[in-house]
């Protein structure tokens, strides 16, 4: 379709070949190092306002298909990509990853040098950018990408919440559990509803009052976009819920729920997305390859971004007391903490892969377990 180029914020130009929708876009230009998964990664709503670069060298070799979709639409700005392919006849398939891309009227750059642009992200951290036609001035393209806003302080939840509650399985006698919808992946109320919650799933910006008032067996904090430290309201509404039902949170949930009990977050240089994470269970020893969609994490009980030893540390709370459960083997950021005074817990990983490695799914039975 012609010639493209990614261009970042502090003036690096990668150039390649237009293979999606011929327009610009742009966003935060982060990684993902997933071997599969491109259509649940670009419907994840937690790429809400990113431009995804993926490592892995060829995307689009299997094709799209309605059972990949994690959302009802696209979320990613843009995608870069070393080299696609439109394979409509794949096994699966319903259509090929460039036409559909193009129907979606998403733009994506084949053909740049991944490696180079990989290794400035991980030097330099995630920075605003923009995929632009080749037609377009490079003075322009600037001028776009330094009018995108900063994802600190960002709210996107806004952008990706139901307008109106979402009741599903209405009939269904199993736990109530309600969901406080941020952004959350389809494969996450599956795998709650395969396990016989009944999940309702309510606006970011429903009351304390509202959510409690629904009688829930516990409340669920899901993924999202942006910046949990944006989210002031959800904060303060989950504050209000903790200690009188059970919470629990994954990824931008497990920040929300550690900001509602006086916690800290932070951003990270350039963020955990992929599904190869090594991730410890403090409480049992073991080590699970992990999903993981994050650009934040929680800080340390001193203030700090990592965990020097493998020890379940603990946090002294507005709550109580909050002890860590599981840690990032890659660079010792916290991955989920238990409450110990009032019933809740986190993660910061994704258990429910949608893609990735089905290593902590389990995690799902011990919720519910719990809730039970």
């Amino acid at each position: 379709m012609g010639a493209a180029y990614l261009l970042l914020e502090d003036g690096t130009r990668f150039d390649g070949d237009s293979v999606g929708a011929h327009m610009p876009a742009t966003g935060e230009v982060v990684f993902n190092t997933a071997m599969a998964g491109y259509q649940e990664s670009v419907t994840d709503p937690s790429y809400r306002g990113q431009i995804i670069v993926f490592t892995y060298p060829l995307i689009g070799n299997y094709g799209v298909s309605a059972e990949a979709m994690e959302s009802g639409s696209v979320h990613a700005r843009a995608l870069v990509m070393r080299e696609s392919v439109n394979r409509e006849h794949a096994p699966g398939a319903e259509g090929g990853w460039l036409t559909w891309l193009a129907d979606c009227g998403i733009p994506a750059i084949a053909g740049i040098v991944r490696r180079a642009l990989v290794r400035h992200i991980r030097d330099n951290g995630a920075r605003r950018g923009g995929v632009f036609p080749g037609e377009l001035s490079e003075t322009e393209a600037r001028e776009r990408v330094m009018a995108e806003p900063s994802m600190a302080g960002l709210d996107l939840a806004c952008e990706v919440t139901p307008a109106e509650p979402v009741i599903l399985d209405p009939d269904n006698p199993g736990p109530r559990v309600v969901a406080v919808d941020t952004g959350i992946k389809d494969s996450i109320v599956r795998n709650l509803r395969e396990r016989g919650a009944r999940v309702e799933l309510h606006p970011c910006r429903t009351s304390a009052q509202d959510l409690l008032a629904r009688e829930p067996d516990a409340i669920f904090l899901a993924n999202g976009p942006g910046d949990p430290a944006a989210l002031d309201y959800v904060v303060e509404n989950v504050r209000q819920c903790v200690g009188k039902v059970p919470v629990f949170g994954i990824c931008m949930g497990h920040q929300l729920l550690c900001r509602a009990v006086g916690l800290d977050t932070y951003k990270l240089p350039f963020g955990h997305r992929g599904a190869n994470h090594p991730v410890k269970d403090l409480t049992s020893g073991k080590i699970d390859i992990t999903a993981q969609n994050h650009g934040f994490a929680v800080a340390g009980p001193g203030g700090e971004t990592t965990i020097d030893a493998d020890e379940p540390v603990r946090w002294e709370t507005d709550f109580g007391a909050a002890e860590l459960s599981h840690l990032n083997l890659y660079d010792r950021t916290v991955e989920g903490l238990v409450l110990k005074d009032v019933p809740g817990a986190t993660v910061q990983y994704h258990p429910e892969a949608g893609p990735g490695p089905h290593d902590a799914v389990y995690l799902f039975d011990r919720f519910l377990e719990l809730v039970a």
